[in-house]
């Protein structure tokens, strides 16, 4: 009999038209932690527990489980496993100084001048790397200040550019005339994210500061929290970011203590009447 987890997959390859990278995610998570094609509450319940002795965190954990679950809800058996509850923990940002620093940085090779461009790209957009490393060169609206981004799940969104970043990239472009991809080889095949990951930190070391963790989705931290201080709603953070709910905005959105520190000596009842 055939396993149901390659008919469940062929469904949402075929009738979902998902990506790629979605069926690649569905296919590790069912094949590598579900027993069976037919698990029961004893197979899950001992599925989560091989999941922590196997060392993963509770993150590593959820996102495989959010797989198995939309296979289960597939199945229709009624059940479901109860995701563990993640630790809220402060995301990592580069400082204003860093930010100064990396602005304030010039170069004159192409590989310098290319680095330029994904930096202040990430910065003004907040887009997502895999987002940042697939754009066309047709996908990029100089006249309109528009940048069209082909995010996760296949879904497209047009976001706004700054005339800063404008003029950067149209210099980029002027002086390279990438012929397809805007952040290509030399060769003009598209650019992997570990050659960029290695790039950025090797520029913020040379800059003098360690690079933070996770450091090229830290420029999409970066970004919201700006829109934020800002004066940016969440509302439209989740349109910038390409968010399916507005509470993972939320998430970019934690303020660190320099801000509630400022907006409390606002506010405070005690500094107004005392």
């Amino acid at each position: 009999m055939p396993d149901r987890r390659d008919e469940f997959i062929k469904e949402r390859k075929y009738l979902l038209n998902v990506s790629e990278a979605t069926v690649s995610w569905y296919r590790h998570a069912l094949y590598k932690w579900l027993p069976t094609d037919s698990p029961s509450d004893t197979d899950l319940k001992s599925m989560v527990l091989r999941m922590r002795e196997a060392g993963l965190k509770a993150t590593g954990c959820n996102a495989a489980i959010r797989a198995i679950n939309c296979y289960l809800k597939w199945l229709g058996n009624g059940l479901a496993v109860k995701k563990l509850k993640e630790p809220q923990t402060v995301m990592p940002t580069f400082t204003e100084a860093q930010v100064s620093l990396l602005l304030k940085h010039r170069a004159t090779s192409f590989y310098g001048r290319r680095l330029y461009v994904l930096i202040l790209l990430l910065l003004d957009c907040g887009c997502r790397i895999s987002e940042a490393l697939n754009i066309r060169i047709e996908d990029i609206n100089v006249d309109d200040l528009l940048l069209t981004l082909h995010g996760k799940g296949r879904k497209d969104r047009i976001v706004p550019i700054s005339l800063e970043f404008r003029k950067v990239v149209y210099r980029y472009i002027r002086d390279y005339q990438p012929k397809e991809w805007l952040l290509a080889t030399k060769g003009g095949d598209r650019l992997g994210r570990c050659v960029m990951l290695r790039n950025v930190k090797e520029l913020c070391r040379e800059l003098g500061f360690a690079p933070p963790s996770r450091t090229l989705h830290a420029f999409r931290h970066t970004f919201a929290t700006n829109y934020i201080r800002q004066g940016g709603s969440v509302f439209h953070l989740q349109q910038a970011l390409g968010h399916s709910t507005l509470e993972m905005s939320r998430r970019y959105s934690n303020l660190n203590v320099a801000d509630l520190q400022a907006k409390h000596e606002s506010i405070s009842m005690l500094r107004r009447l005392g």
